[in-house]
């Protein structure tokens, strides 16, 4: 399984960017995937996560209003579109992808529930 993640940049605060994950060799086709990020000296945080198969968005706080989670099945990509950004959105940015079964909709918030990492694309937001 890989999971390639790309679109991160150097972007002044109120711009936008947007993210692209790619993934191959997924066991299933009804993975849910997903967005984590992890800023310098904090701990890895959940972005967004949707289900592939069936209606269902998952966003954290901080980031609900402003960014958007798509996804293209013919594909398999998932896409994170960030607007309205912050310097405080400044991350790594981590693609993810559940490996077995169809989590329930909390599940969806905690990183134990995604089998699969991609490598991470850096945000860096200049205020």
């Amino acid at each position: 399984v890989q999971l390639q993640a790309s679109g991160g940049g150097l972007v002044q605060a109120g711009g936008s960017l947007r993210l692209t994950c790619s993934a191959s060799g997924l066991p299933h086709s009804r993975n849910g995937m997903g967005w984590f990020r992890q800023a310098p000296g904090k701990e890895r945080e959940f972005v967004a996560a949707m289900r592939k198969g069936a209606p269902g968005t998952y966003y954290a706080n901080s980031v609900k209003g402003r960014f958007t989670i798509s996804r293209d099945n013919d594909n398999n990509r998932v896409y994170l579109q960030m607007n309205s950004l912050r310097p405080e959105d400044t991350a790594v940015y981590y693609c993810v992808a559940v490996g077995e079964g169809n989590p329930i909709s909390s599940a969806y918030y905690r990183p134990s529930t995604y089998s699969y990492w991609g490598q991470g694309t850096l945000v860096t937001v200049s205020s």
